[in-house]
C-alpha cells in the first residue's frame, strides 16, 4: 500500500498506547524531561521478562539516548516512552541522567558515552 507521492504508507500499530502504560499517563514519580538520558543496567540486559517495548528501549539504550531520542526511533508517543522508561528505571533495568541543576559538574563517564554516541551519529 502507498501514499501520495509512491511514498510507503505508515504501519498500523496493533497496540494502542495506553495499552503498554496500563492506561496510565504518567508514571508513579516525576515525569522525566525530554533531555533525560537513558541507558540501560546490567540488569536490563539479564531480565528475560521483558515486554516487547521493553526489550527495544533496553536495546537501545546500550547507547546512551534521552527520552525524546528513544520515543523517536521506536515511532512511539512521548507519553509513553516516559512512563516505560520511568517503570523500568523503577526495576533497575535502566538508569535515568537528569539533567543537572545550574553548578552541579556532569558525571565524566557519562559525558564520555554521550560523546562516543554522538560520534558513532
Amino acid at each position: 500500500m502507498t501514499t501520495h507521492g509512491d511514498q510507503p504508507a505508515p504501519q498500523r500499530r496493533r497496540v494502542r498506547p495506553y495499552a503498554m502504560t496500563g492506561g496510565r499517563t504518567r508514571s508513579t514519580h516525576d515525569d522525566l524531561e525530554i533531555e533525560t538520558l537513558v541507558s540501560t543496567t546490567s540488569t536490563g540486559d539479564q531480565t528475560p521478562k521483558l515486554t516487547v517495548e521493553q526489550r527495544a528501549i533496553a536495546a537501545l539504550c546500550h547507547d546512551v539516548l534521552s527520552v525524546a531520542e528513544v520515543s523517536a526511533k521506536l515511532h512511539l508517543p512521548l507519553g509513553v516512552v516516559r512512563v516505560l522508561v520511568a517503570d523500568m528505571a523503577d526495576e533497575h533495568l535502566v538508569m535515568v541522567h537528569r539533567p543537572a541543576h545550574p553548578g552541579d559538574r556532569p558525571d565524566l563517564a557519562l559525558l564520555e558515552r554521550v560523546l562516543y554516541g554522538l560520534h558513532s551519529i
